[in-house]
């Protein structure tokens, strides 16, 4: 499509929708992969982790709560507005979720978005998935640029960010209202081209 201004959409509508969704292979074993009905209990203990509720304002009630998310997750796909994994060991649970949210096909653009429970943490998966993701959407989904906004309290997504090759922009002043009160926020990206 071609917009009013005479500029064409950076990737087609139906890119993602006409097709199903992609699983990731990791470097070291692990893998980004859709999120399925069984991995209800993996949201349940996230949405009940103070560290992922504090930093990325989720919440998750029951197992019914989390499966009627996952169908959310699955519909996002299908109406191209976000892209939801799983981050699991091979053949094991889900242990962490990284995503596209806010994906505008058309300018090219989306916020990468991830968490990880405890068992999951300081073995640099974070950064793992962060570059694997990062490298399809730009590369294979054909998006030109990711953002990746943290809370300025929060320095481990600061190291994360810049670990997986995202450059820092700089500091959205009160961007994002938290359950203590309004944070700052940064701001890294990268862009297609960018080295990883």
């Amino acid at each position: 499509m071609i917009s009013s201004a005479g500029i064409p959409d950076v990737v087609p509508a139906g890119r993602m929708a006409d097709r199903d969704q992609p699983g990731l292979d990791l470097p070291g074993g692990s893998r980004l992969r859709p999120w399925r009905a069984e991995d209800a209990d993996a949201l349940v203990a996230a949405g009940q982790d103070p560290a992922i509720t504090r930093w990325n304002l989720f919440t998750v009630a029951d197992r019914a709560d989390a499966r009627s998310r996952i169908d959310r997750m699955h519909a996002r796909w299908r109406a191209e507005t976000g892209a939801v994994w799983a981050l699991a060991r091979p053949d094991g649970p889900a242990v962490g979720l990284v995503g596209l949210n806010d994906i505008d096909l058309a300018a090219g653009s989306a916020e990468l978005v991830y968490w990880l429970l405890p068992e999951a943490r300081g073995a640099g998966l974070a950064v793992t998935a962060t570059r694997g993701l990062a490298r399809w959407a730009l590369a294979d989904l054909g998006l030109h640029r990711l953002r990746l906004c943290h809370s300025t309290a929060n320095p481990a997504s600061c190291r994360v960010a810049q670990k997986a090759g995202f450059t820092f922009e700089g500091t959205q002043r009160s961007a994002l209202l938290h359950a203590d009160g309004w944070h700052d926020q940064h701001l890294h990206a990268r862009v297609a081209g960018d080295p990883e």
